[in-house]
């Protein structure tokens, strides 16, 4: 057999001693920050990755395996085998998921089995999963050597940061082990400007992937000088989509598509799902991998987990797979998609929010931040213009012959079929997961029990409700108007919401509106104050934001009011004498909680664009057009 020494060398693998080898096969998952698939194995000519390509000839690879657009939420569905918003608000990016007690992350399974189990050393599970039940040590240090003895099975996760987001806004150079990608060579895709900026941060990526590579061949060096390999089946994978701009946090496949390489050494070849050197096509997601290394350890699987086992002794694959966007970081936005071998549809369920709003990690950027300046000088064509504005409702996308994501489908006769079939996979998922993104973050609705309870939670009723306000279309203003009464939270909420969303079309819904100024429901007020700034009645909705602002108490109500002041532009400026004595009053740094970190920085921005010292972000008149 032969296994990986270097990035240039295969050496064949010693014998084991007899009484080494476990009768269940170790486990070594190999895990890349932000990676998109940009490796030579996945035929990208221009990455330098000989390591993971050799890996590819040797192993499975997974041609169509998508994780969710950013980190937290994606190491739920990895720790749990349940998608992240089933349990909310794990959805939303840093946040903590309201689990059942009786959840455990699935290591722990492998524990209770016999497995030592070690994870070097990132978490971010966005719950309180249990560190110390699922994992035997959990830190920096945390190696499968530490395993009790020799013959102990182990399952070990490594994380490689080299490739994370912050390689493009670097406080020190890394060494790089061969020379710079040529900039010149990269491939800037359709929906990009070409400036040197963003030149520069593809260049950069790919240098970064190349260490990247390097790094994971000197951890398979150790496994094979350890003697492990012949009884180690290896995962490499990316955690989420890629750091250029359009791909991690939005759910187009630059930002959710990632690698993913699995090794089976010839004793455990049995478990595989194809030959070494396959490839396969159907499409798998993180909500797979928990079920997948349980089969493959031979260990039952819980009812509740909501993947599918892609290799094992009972191996399957899907037809779907989905993806969800909700907030990041400071930001709110809401949409959902699905994906099958060919196709992805996205229901973008706040079309009126721009597609980038300006976070603030995000647009540290210079990529981000060369192209906010080429859209303020006006220079953006109308396939770079389709990201840097309004959402169409729902999109839909070729990912054969359109992998950039540029040629919106959506309203094309030719393929009504398609769109209907992939709305309504969609659909069904939303309702079989419970899915708590249609809970404003901050209700007592949120969470796997919560939202369970019967009759707490008419997601069928609110979905409806929700598609309907998504579209913009005043033939729904009787549903808007008739939910606004509603006795559930939810309802009331995506009817504010839907009223924001048809603006001016929506002023019979003036009065029903300021009656919700003081529901009981913090996020119901926020979104009545948003409708009635969208009928020209800022007036009356910033007293009512600036109240919900300083709501200590419900720290993410307290988030959404300032993402509507944010929104609000230039028409929030009676609030800034108010925003900046808040603004002042929120904790230094070291003591600020997670909202209040949020608060700050949105906060900040907003008192930074009414004084001048930072500009808004423009946006072209033409996006959404362009996009349907």
């Amino acid at each position: 057999m032969l296994i990986l020494l270097g990035p240039l060398l295969l050496m064949p693998l010693p014998t084991l001693r007899a009484g080494d080898a476990s009768a269940r096969p170790n486990i070594l998952w190999l895990v890349s920050e932000d990676n998109n698939p940009f490796l030579g194995c996945y035929g990208d000519a221009l990455a330098h990755t000989p390591t993971l390509d050799r890996l590819a000839d040797e192993g499975v690879l997974y041609e169509r395996c998508f994780a969710q657009p950013v980190c937290a939420p994606s190491r739920f569905a990895l720790i749990t085998g349940m998608y992240a918003a089933t349990a909310g608000p794990a959805e939303h990016m840093r946040a903590q998921g309201k689990i059942p007690a009786w959840l455990k992350g699935f290591p722990a399974l492998l524990r209770a089995e016999g497995y030592y189990t070690s994870n070097n050393d990132k978490t971010d599970y966005n719950s309180p999963v249990s560190i110390r039940e699922a994992w035997d040590e959990s830190s920096p240090q945390a190696h499968w050597r530490k395993r009790p003895s020799p013959a102990h099975p182990f399952f070990s996760v490594f994380n490689f940061f080299v490739t994370h987001e912050s390689c493009l806004f670097p406080t020190k150079e890394l060494p790089l082990t061969l020379p710079p990608t040529d900039r010149a060579q990269v491939r800037i895709p359709a929906y990009q400007p070409d400036t040197p900026e963003i030149r520069e941060d593809w260049g950069r990526y790919y240098d970064h992937i190349a260490l990247m590579d390097s790094q994971i061949a000197q951890k398979l060096k150790t496994l094979a000088d350890d003697g492990l390999a012949e009884n180690t089946i290896i995962f490499y994978y990316g955690d989420n989509g890629g750091v250029l701009p359009r791909s991690k946090r939005f759910l187009e496949e630059s930002g959710t598509h990632v690698p993913l390489i699995v090794y089976f050494p010839p004793k455990w070849r049995r478990l595989a799902p194809a030959a070494p050197g396959s490839r396969i096509k159907e499409p798998v997601c993180f909500t797979d991998f928990a079920e997948t290394v349980l089969a493959l350890a031979g260990v039952n699987i819980p009812d509740y987990m909501q993947g599918c086992a892609f290799a094992g002794p009972a191996a399957k694959t899907n037809e779907f797979v989905f993806c969800t966007r909700d907030r990041m970081d400071e930001r709110y936005d809401m949409m959902r998609s699905v994906m099958d071998c060919r196709w992805l549809y996205i229901h973008n369920y706040r079309p009126d929010l721009a597609y980038v709003q300006r976070l603030d990690y995000m647009f540290k950027a210079r990529g981000y931040q060369s192209w906010q300046r080429m859209a303020a000088e006006g220079k953006l064509t109308s396939a770079t213009a389709q990201f840097w504005g309004a959402k169409p409702t729902e999109e839909l996308y070729d990912m054969m012959t359109d992998p950039d994501s540029v040629q919106n489908l959506a309203t094309d006769a030719a393929h009504r079929e398609t769109l209907e079939r992939m709305r309504a996979a969609l659909a069904r998922h939303t309702l079989e997961i419970n899915d708590n993104g249609f809970i404003p973050e901050g209700s007592p609705l949120e969470g796997y029990a919560a939202s369970r309870r019967n009759g707490a939670y008419p997601l069928e009723r609110i979905l409806a409700l929700a598609a309907a306000a998504s579209e913009r279309d005043v033939k729904n203003l009787p549903k808007l108007i008739s939910a606004l009464d509603d006795a559930s939270e939810p309802m009331r909420w995506w009817a504010a919401q839907g009223c924001t969303m048809l603006g001016a079309k929506a002023a019979p819904t003036e009065a029903l509106l300021r009656k919700h100024l003081t529901d009981a429901s913090g996020a119901v007020q926020v979104a009545a104050a948003e409708a009635l700034s969208a009928l020209g009645k800022t007036d009356v909705a910033l007293p009512v934001l600036a109240r919900c602002l300083q709501n200590a108490d419900s720290p993410f109500f307290s988030l959404q009011a300032a993402n509507v002041l944010n929104r609000l532009g230039e028409r929030a400026r009676p609030a800034l004498p108010l925003l900046k004595k808040f603004l002042a009053s929120l904790p230094r740094p070291s003591d600020e909680t997670l909202a209040n970190g949020y608060l700050k920085r949105l906060t900040g921005q907003t008192v930074s664009v009414l004084e001048g010292r930072e500009p808004a972000l423009v946006y072209p008149t033409f996006p959404a057009a362009a996009k349907e």
